[in-house]
Parts: C-alpha cells; structure tokens; sequence
C-alpha cells in the first residue's frame, strides 16, 4: 500500500537536463518559472509561441485587455492572446514532410492503417476542396460521428483548412445523444460510420444514422466511412469517392485570426442538455504545445497514444501532438480486449514513447493483477499520463512497481471547458503518490475557500479550484448563449457567466474540489457538485474512493448523497469481483478501513452492491445523476449515460 504523499519517483539529473523544460526554463527551478509566467504573461506566452515554433503571423501585440469596465466576467473573458495574430493550425500541425508515419490507426481487430506526412497533407487539401465544393465555408459546421481513426483526423483539419467549425461524437453515442449535440450546431456536411467494434463485438450504426441524417435538417450532404470498406449505401456518398472530388484542386489552408473557432466540444449533459462550448484555434494550439512539450517532453519523432474516443477532449489533445512533429498512434476498441495487456502490446509494436489512458484504467490493470513489466519490453516508453479521474496513490505504486521504475507518470487534470490543463506534469521534479505535481505553466491556478483566499499555505485543506487570471484558451463561450449561434467573448452570455463566474468574481472556478500539498503539488478530491455535505461537512468522494478501491475485492464503486431525516447521508454502491458477496464482514471492514484513513464523517451509512455502475460515454461515474435519481430529482438527458439501467438498480437496491 503506497501512501499519499509518498516519492515514487525523481527523474536523475541527466535525464530532467535533457528535457524540453529544462530547456526553456534555462536554469530557473519550477516555481520560478511558474511565478514569472503568471506575474509576466506578454513574455512567458511569446516565449512559447517562438519556443514551441508556432507557425504563422505573430503580431506585435501579445494581449488586449478590455478597456475599463466594471463586468469582472467580461474583464476575464474578453482579454486577447495575439490579437493581431494570423495561423493556421493545419500548417501547424504538418510542417513535417517526408513517408515517416503522422498517423497510425489500430482497430480492435488488429487492423492496422497509416499515413505518411505527405500523404496527410494531401489528403486533407483534396477533402478541404471536396466540403468547399459542397457549399461550406468559414464558420459552417463539419460533424463527424466516427470512431478514432484517420478519417476523422483528415476531416477536422480539412474543415479547419477553410475556416469552418468542427466538431466530433463517437459512434458509442445513441441517435437522440448526438442529436442534442449536433442539432445545436446545425452542421452542413456529416461524416459518419455505419458501424464499429467494441469488446469483440460489432455494433452496426446504420439504423441510427438514418436518423441522425433525418434530424439534422441543415445538412448538404452525409458521408459514409466504412470500417469494412463496403461501397456506402445510394442514399449517402462514400467517404473515398468524396475525397477523391477534390483531388484535382487541393485547397491550401488558410490562415485565420487567433481566436476564430476551431471546435465545439460538448459538456457532459448528464445535467441536462450538453452545453456546446466554442474553443478558440490560437490558445488551443498554444496550450497543447506548452503541456505537450514543457509538461509532457513530447518532441520531434516521438510516437503517442492516448487512449480515447472521438467524443472525449483527449482526442483533441492526441490530434495535436502532430505539431510538435510527433505521431499520433490512434487506438479504437476496448482497452481490455483481448485482455488488459492491450494497449501495453500496442506501446510495444508501435514503438510508443508516451501513453496516456484514464485513472480508471490504472486501478483495472492494477485489480486484474497484471504486470506488463513482466510480459512487455516498454523499453521505447518514457511517459504515462492519467486523466479523467483523481489516481489513487495505489495506482501511482503500481505503475512503478508493474509498469517500469524509470517511467515520468504524469497526472493531468483540467477539462473539456478549456480543452486544456490547470495542472499536470513535471518532467524535472519528484513524483508523490496521490499528487499531481504542479500547477501548469501560464495558469495562475490555486485553491481558495468560500471568500475566495488562497488555500496555498493551507496545507491539504480543500477548497474550490480557481485560475486567478486570463488564459488563451478561455473559450468563445457556448453556442446559441444569448445569440443565435456563434458566441462573442466580448458579450458573454447567461449561461457561460453562471458555469464559470458565479462562485467568485474575476476568477475561473473550474467545479473540482482540491487542496495543495506540502511538495507544491496538487490533489483532486472530486467534482465540487458531488461533494457531499453530511452534518455540512464537505467531503471529497474522491477521499473515500482511494480508501474502498484498495479493498482486493472491490473491483469499483460509487459514493453519492442521499437526502435523510433533514441531513445528508452517504451512500456507498460497490460492484465486486465476480462469486465475491457482500457480507456484513465486508461492508464492516470497509467501514473500518475509512474511519482509519479518513475521518468518521466519512463512514457510509448505507453500503449496497450492484451488478454494474452507470458511467458516461467516455467512461467517466455519474454520480451527479445518481444523487438526483436516489433523491427524487430528474436525470437530464439520459442518452449521455451508456447504461442508465444501472441508475434504476441502485434506487431499487437502496428501496429494498
């Protein structure tokens, strides 16, 4: 059992010297280059833009902040990064030339594709004339409802080579899930798939893109991509034959100013219809290059796989480590299938240097007793990130332990709102289990309590996770917030000004509960919507989760809030490992093991088990939506969750 807070890890001098942030810090020790980077934003942002060698038209000014006002919101929204800027991301991401391979797809079946650079590039000039041809231009939305392979790569950077907006739903998602998105947006043209496999299953999607296609009266044309390279059906047009209308005119990409629309991603939805969040082309290109190459030590040559789908933010972070000249390793299938060495086996054939998957992914391997140190070389891998959930100190053990002692685990935590991080890694610096290591560069991140005051010197106190000031991937705002469509950083709408603005004044509060700890590092404690409150005493249901899911028979679990007798009560929902029961003895040990770890308050007052937990699309707990079906509150937008049929059998199994 490894301890929060314990070292797992220290990069050896020589190696933190050969990193690109030992680079450009030149001498200066993190915290010295955190500080001058927020107290100093003209230049830390400049020296990335040159640093991480953006391609495009720079300007002289490096950021406008709105003439005086008294709108806190509008002072923090409305400030421009590279106001006089002009780029294009698709320039950036293939400046590389040559047959080395830019992309690489994995099926779940073993089928292999690839693409070289020059290849790519004219790919995507022959699919940019092909959309233009069919009428879309700058601003127009391009959808693509694909799982994670080459074509949906080539479609974002053919609709972003003319100015248009894309945006991206993987195929796991139901007909009324990608309607409440895509609807929003009103595309002109959808790529599409007719079916995809999953845990050695294949799903066909045809049915439900007959009713996409019927749903979305705005579009000009859908076009097929078969996995099995069938000819598409007469009603759609063929993804091939469509490229292949633009092969004899390729459009060069053009350039746009910094902060014209990239993409939309999609909140959650678990808490009603998804918000369509607008993020803007310059700071999200910039944001990636600074995490991926300062944070993460991604570099020419090197080749990356994160494990993802099309509908998570981390498809959008995997796409762009294209502009530091590295390639993309695309994935899509189960991550356990055949077993859980899986994505182990695929590091290994492909040569990866960084792999990134989910904390839940971690606590799998680590629960199925799986050693990759012992079945896999590893020896081309250098990095492991883990997002989407808190990691749990057991999972940082197990990494070093059955991974490889001498790997940069790299926790990152930020969100879909900023397509970026507030914290993550630090290749130069000790690694401390339950710990993410630094704030990110440019990001004045902290955590303060309910008056807003930093928590800093407050040593593992949790509080409400804020960013202080301006970053350049604040997003435009969310679609139809006010207007009719596109957002304007200079008029922020109801909405966007309630998600972000609300708690505190001029602050980002981003909704994680977190404290700092005594190595300048971080933790996450959990979303701050699920926090419960029992006797109003908040509590972080990730402090709870470290504890039970160490248990060897606990394969996961869920904590959520149940209104009792005027007070919050907690509940505990366990799915455990097969022919295991829950018996007073467990449930008794359990409970032990948290009064010990935590606190009393922390004890669960129900504890019940369950066939199955009910998670997103992207494979993230639901716990806000279980809280409000346990308590007699609507669950918004059902289509979000993959299996909302293990919602009902946790309010029946607390009914009886």
């Amino acid at each position: 059992m490894v301890e929060r807070g314990e070292i797992v890890w220290r990069p050896s001098a020589r190696r933190a010297a050969g990193t690109r942030l030992a680079e450009f810090a030149q001498g200066q020790t993190y915290e010295q280059l955190h500080k001058w980077s927020v107290e100093s934003p003209e230049k830390f942002w400049a020296k990335v833009w040159q640093f991480c060698g953006v391609v495009g038209d720079r300007g002289e000014t490096v950021i406008a902040r709105p003439a005086s006002t008294d709108d806190p919101v509008l002072a923090f929204v409305g400030t421009r990064f590279f106001p006089e800027a002009k780029l294009s991301v698709v320039e950036n991401f293939l400046q590389r030339t040559g047959t080395d391979d830019a992309l690489v797809a994995i099926a779940e079946d073993g089928r292999r594709e690839s693409r070289s650079w020059d290849e790519l590039k004219a790919r995507v000039a022959s699919l940019a004339t092909a959309l233009a041809d069919r009428g879309v231009g700058e601003g127009d939305r391009v959808a693509a409802w694909l799982p994670n392979s080459i074509e949906v790569v080539e479609t974002m950077l053919a609709a972003a080579s003319i100015g248009a907006v894309f945006s991206s739903c993987s195929p796991d998602f139901g007909a009324q899930g990608v309607l409440d998105r895509f609807s929003q947006i009103a595309p002109k043209v959808l790529l599409a798939t007719d079916s995809y496999m999953y845990g050695g299953k294949q799903f066909d999607c045809f049915e439900r893109l007959k009713s996409i296609r019927d749903g979305l009266p705005s579009l000009v044309a859908t076009v097929v991509v078969s996995p099995a390279h069938k000819s598409a059906s007469g009603e759609f047009v063929n993804y091939e034959k469509f490229l292949a209308t633009g092969a004899g005119n390729p459009t060069a990409p053009r350039r746009f100013k910094f902060d014209h629309p990239w993409y939309v991603l999609y909140s959650s939805g678990t808490t009603g219809v998804p918000k369509c969040i607008v993020h803007r082309a310059g700071g999200v290109l910039l944001q990636h290059l600074k995490e991926q190459q300062l944070h993460c030590d991604i570099r020419r040559d090197d080749r990356v796989l994160y494990f993802t789908t099309t509908g998570w933010m981390m498809w959008n972070w995997l796409v762009s480590v294209l502009a530091s000249g590295a390639t993309a390793i695309l994935y899509d299938g189960s991550p356990s299938f055949p077993n859980i060495n899986r994505l182990f086996d695929i590091v290994d054939a492909e040569r990866v240097t960084l792999l990134g998957t989910s904390a839940k992914f971690i606590d799998s391997a680590r629960k199925s007793d799986a050693r990759p140190v012992a079945t896999n070389r590893l020896d081309s891998l250098r990095t492991i990130c883990s997002t989407g959930s808190p990691l749990a100190p057991d999972g940082f053990g197990w990494i070093y332990e059955s991974v490889g002692d001498s790997l940069h685990l790299a926790s990152i935590s930020g969100g879909t709102d900023l397509c970026a991080c507030f914290v993550a890694g630090d290749p130069t610096g000790a690694v401390y289990a339950g710990e993410i290591q630094r704030p990110c560069l440019g990001m004045d991140t902290d955590v303060v309590d309910a008056n807003a005051c930093s928590l800093k010197e407050s040593v593992d106190t949790a509080g409400e996770l804020v960013c202080r000031k301006p970053f350049p991937s604040v997003p435009l705002g969310f679609w139809g917030d006010g207007t009719a469509g596109l957002p304007s950083p200079d008029t922020p709408g109801p909405k966007f000004r309630a998600a972000y603005f609300e708690k505190f004044a001029g602050m980002w509060s981003h909704g994680d509960f977190a404290s700092w700890s005594a190595n300048g590092g971080v933790t996450i404690h959990g979303r701050s919507d699920t926090t419960l409150n029992p006797g109003g005493v908040r509590i972080g249901t990730a402090e709870i989760y470290r504890v039970v899911e160490q248990h060897p028979d606990v394969l996961e679990s869920i904590v959520f809030g149940q209104d009792f007798e005027n007070d919050v009560r907690i509940v505990l929902a366990l799915k455990l490992r097969e022919h295991v029961a829950l018996t007073e003895t467990l449930i008794g040990d359990l409970k032990n093991w948290i009064r010990q770890a935590c606190t009393p308050r922390h004890v669960p007052a129900v504890v019940i088990g369950v066939a199955d937990l009910p998670r997103t699309r992207s494979n993230k707990l639901v716990e806000l939506a279980v809280a409000d079906a346990v308590n007699g509150r609507e669950v918004r937008n059902i289509e979000a969750i993959a299996n909302p049929e293990a919602i009902s059998a946790i309010v029946a199994a607390l009914e009886n």
